[in-house]
């Protein structure tokens, strides 16, 4: 194998909404450069992609997959991402190892919620963005309504660099060869010419020296001569090229249209890493000041972990991008993890892979700028930092916001005794997906696996079984309500117990008020004179936590009360530490009783993203849920983006209800905002499904 040089390489993240037909393009795409000779269907798991046992059988991809072909002097690194947003933290992981972000659309489907969000992600992320529209000889497609469409969403920055003929049979390069005004081709657009045209004044306006060559003298413009500022229109977001697929062969699946073409576009114009946006990184803590690590190969190595397999032949599997030196078989590195800090302790790199799909060659190097993976170092974990100087030293890559799981299960073991083997399953299934999360739940004795979604959750708890050997079962996930008091109230409790010998005896008065929301418990001590002396106050401090914990009217924690005992007696003898622990928890209790108890339930805050033609069921439906709308915004493209805080217990299913509404086209995400107490009803509900709190002995 030939050594890469980081000027020939090209790295591109291939991303969209689910059925966008982003692995059949990286099917193509790889047999179109020769490297693969034959195309895999999704449907018959024979894709290069889409090779875990989960893929094949859901059909579709779950999973990044690493893949890469050479073509024109160029090495390019794909990433096919999934396309469900159950999924999404699979393609937005790959965007930090990536310079251009190439977007898929369905020609016959359009702009999809998916579509939509990515481009957000990309251009937050300040990449260089593409968009591949495919499948454009489906029947039916009508692809100028769907460029108009594309511009409406994205921007007029969203110019064709090549258009497909009308037959749709082939694509009429805009870019590099454009026909005269009596050659061109035939076309459903307008002239190629005249899109060649855009094209140029849009590259030409970030650069006041070509432009006034353009605009002031009339010359014409080669093609050669718009590299750079098509480069710089890219970086600034100044442009967004669209080119024209249709993966799927025809002919006995033999030809696909504009695949070529596409290969020689991202040869040709897709950045290097020498001319790409660095990726930021920071020292320590530092998020206000960016590091951008220079993509050259004679610096001292700096690569960031983006991705993590468990590979059941070859165990951890690591993927990471080399943002600066050259890595080889035999360098000794160090890891910087921002969540475990440094491994003082080098270790040498024995295996170096270069991956494509399932398979992976090993590899003597790899330079700045390239995409590669390493085998079988425990230390590593998905986010850490390779470097092999102590320069470098508590450099992060700046963190990067996922989506938080809010769709929850609860799960138990089938069998007896599974309960390690379910633990040490969790911990590498969490390595390989920064969307899960998992909650052990003392409030509601749960242990909860949150996902983005019921797939997410299902093909999870199919890896527990398939790949770990680990049956697990489901349970609803209960709500963890909290209690609290509206008024202030005074208790009392004499506990004396006499079997005989020594016996108990304690008596505790204390005072109970209502703090602010967020105000914990606090405990205040106002005994004077000995009344109870200071060795027994722990002891009653203890009674009421035990009280706090297990709740006074409904078994559910309190919160946002102060406590304060003021008076007392003992008994010479009698007086033990349980006899306090007994009588300030039942004192508690009955001071709260007073006190007008309110059980508080989680308030979620949704962010809904919907067509807007359904913002009138939406709101109709969150009324119903007792929720209040806080804000909306009209988004490009006819969507709607709606703020509402709803409770918790009435969204619990609100994933399939959504999809239900929007027949799919809608999206949320979710994170608990604040407690407030429920209404009366539901509260004389939720207490009659608890017995009052159990006397002690």
């Amino acid at each position: 194998m030939t050594a890469t040089l980081t000027e020939s390489i090209r790295n591109v993240a291939l991303l969209g909404h689910g059925g966008s037909g982003k692995t059949s393009l990286a099917e193509a795409l790889l047999r179109t450069a020769g490297a693969i000779h034959h195309t895999g269907l999704t449907e018959k798991g024979s894709t290069v992609s889409d090779f875990t046992p989960e893929e094949k059988q859901h059909h579709h991809s779950i999973h990044n997959a690493l893949l890469h072909a050479d073509h024109a002097g160029c090495h390019i690194n794909l990433i096919d991402t999934p396309g469900s947003p159950d999924f999404i933290g699979q393609p937005l992981s790959a965007l930090s190892a990536v310079e251009t972000a190439a977007i898929v659309i369905d020609a016959l489907a359009g702009v999809e919620q998916m579509t939509r969000r990515l481009m957000r992600e990309a251009a937050d992320r300040k990449l260089c963005r593409m968009i591949i529209v495919n499948k454009i000889d489906a029947p039916g497609v009508d692809l100028p309504a769907l460029l108009q469409q594309i511009r409406e969403s994205f921007g007029k920055e969203c110019l064709p660099i090549n258009l497909p003929a009308a037959d749709r049979a082939s694509v009429i390069d805009c870019f590099f060869t454009p026909a005269g005004p009596d050659k061109s081709p035939k076309t459903d657009f307008d002239s190629v010419a005249h899109a060649h045209t855009a094209l140029v004044e849009q590259c030409v306006e970030v650069d006041e020296k070509l432009m006034a060559l353009y605009l002031e003298q009339g010359q014409e413009i080669k093609p050669e001569q718009l590299h750079e500022p098509f480069e710089a229109a890219l970086r600034q977001g100044h442009l967004i090229p669209v080119c024209f697929v249709s993966a799927r062969t025809h002919d006995n699946h033999e030809k696909s249209v504009g695949v070529a073409e596409l290969l020689d576009v991202l040869a040709k114009l897709a950045p290097s890493p020498l001319e790409g946006n660095p990726r930021p990184f920071i020292q320590g803590n530092d998020t206000a000041n960016e590091l951008h690590p220079a993509a050259d190969p004679a610096a001292h190595v700096l690569a960031h972990v983006f991705s993590v397999r468990i590979d059941p032949f070859v165990g951890k599997l690591c993927f990471f991008r080399i943002h600066q030196g050259t890595l080889t078989n035999q360098s000794h590195l160090f890891i910087d993890d921002p969540k475990l800090g440094e491994l003082k302790k080098p270790f040498r790199v024995n295996h170096l892979y270069r991956v494509q799909g399932k398979d992976h060659v090993e590899i003597q190097s790899a330079v700045a700028g390239d995409i590669a993976a390493m085998a079988k170092v425990d230390e590593l974990h998905r986010d850490a930092v390779l470097h092999d100087s102590h320069e470098q030293d508590n450099i992060h890559y700046k963190p990067e916001t996922f989506p938080v799981p809010v769709f929850g299960t609860a799960i138990v073991t089938e069998a007896r005794g599974d309960e390690t083997k379910l633990a040490d399953a969790l911990v590498k299934i969490l390595e390989e997906d920064p969307t899960l999360r998992v909650v052990n739940d003392a409030n509601t004795k749960q242990l909860v696996l949150y996902g983005m979604g019921e797939l997410h959750l299902r093909v999870t708890i199919e890896k527990l079984r398939a790949r770990y050997h680990v049956s697990v079962g489901t349970q609803p996930v209960k709500v963890s309500y909290r209690e609290t008091i509206q008024s202030k109230a005074e208790g009392h409790h004499r506990h004396k117990k006499q079997t005989g010998g020594a016996g108990q005896f304690g008596e505790v008065y204390l005072r109970v008020e209502p703090l602010e929301r967020g105000g914990g418990i606090e405990f205040v001590n106002e005994v004077v004179g000995g009344a109870i002396p200071g060795q027994y106050i722990p002891a009653v401090e203890k009674g009421v936590r035990l009280a706090v914990d297990s709740g006074a009217v409904a078994g559910y924690p309190l919160q946002d009360v102060r406590v304060t005992i003021y008076d007392g007696k003992h008994h010479a003898v009698d007086s033990k530490e349980i006899a306090f622990v007994t009588a300030g928890r039942r004192a508690f209790i009955d001071a709260v009783f007073k006190a007008r108890p309110a059980v508080l339930e989680p308030i979620a805050k949704l962010t809904i993203t919907v067509p807007s033609r359904f913002m009138g069921d939406i709101a109709g439906d969150l009324s119903a849920k007792r929720g209040k709308i806080i804000d909306t915004d009209t988004l490009p493209g006819g969507v709607v983006l709606i703020l509402a805080s709803v409770p918790l217990s009435e969204i619990t299913t609100y994933q399939s209800q959504l999809k239900s509404v929007t027949s799919g086209q809608g999206s949320y995400t979710m994170e608990i905002s604040h407690y407030e107490p429920v209404p009366p009803m539901v509260q004389q509900q939720i207490v009659a499904q608890h017995r009052p709190h159990p006397e002690d002995d």
